[in-house]
């Protein structure tokens, strides 16, 4: 990891608050989706069985974090009517960063995702040594493409048997790529 990509804590947005998860989340993420089977289910993680589960995934995200691999953001609106609400992970690898997002149900269609991917796609693509901001999803999941083109990604095209999505098959599963580089700023 280069100096030159030091990772806020904290991001806001118009509508939203982007922040480092802490161990206090976890009733409040397994309460929101963690354990909803619908949410999970084009996620790379089964749903969680109890809470337990929820607070290993925040043991998990707060190494990652610490080990410069993975930075995940807990998504809240900055109003205050909701906790938790979702999460967005920012991936670095070399030139590239790689996006994944959650969002609880009741939350759907609001545009909150796209808003939060929005921010960390050109906060990552104004960082000197990030060239290219990614994303993919299932490509029976045309909701989350349309997250991706509200924040501005293009498509790029199909990824064949490209990744499993273990709630809905073993076997690996068309996913449709996104991306926005620096170009298209």
């Amino acid at each position: 990891m280069t100096s030159s990509f030091a990772v806020p804590r904290e991001f806001a947005t118009d509508r939203l608050r982007l922040r480092k998860p802490s161990p206090d989340d976890a009733q409040a993420l397994f309460e929101a989706y963690t354990q909803d089977e619908d949410v999970v289910r084009f996620l790379t993680w089964k749903p969680h069985a109890s809470i337990d589960d929820t607070r290993a995934f925040l043991q998990w995200c707060d190494a990652r974090w610490a080990q410069g691999e993975v930075f995940p953001y807990v998504i809240e609106l900055r109003d205050g009517t909701a906790g938790p609400v979702g999460m967005i992970d920012l991936r670095r690898a070399q030139h590239t960063a790689d996006f994944g997002y959650v969002l609880a149900r009741p939350f759907w269609g609001k545009g909150i995702v796209a808003e939060a991917l929005k921010a960390l796609v050109d906060w990552s693509l104004a960082q000197p040594d990030i060239w290219r901001a990614t994303a993919f999803c299932d490509a029976e999941n045309p909701a989350s493409a349309r997250v991706m083109e509200k924040a501005g990604m293009r498509y790029e095209g199909l990824l064949r048997r490209y990744f499993v999505h273990p709630n809905v098959s073993a076997a690996p599963r068309d996913c449709t790529l996104y991306a926005k580089v620096k170009e298209d700023v």
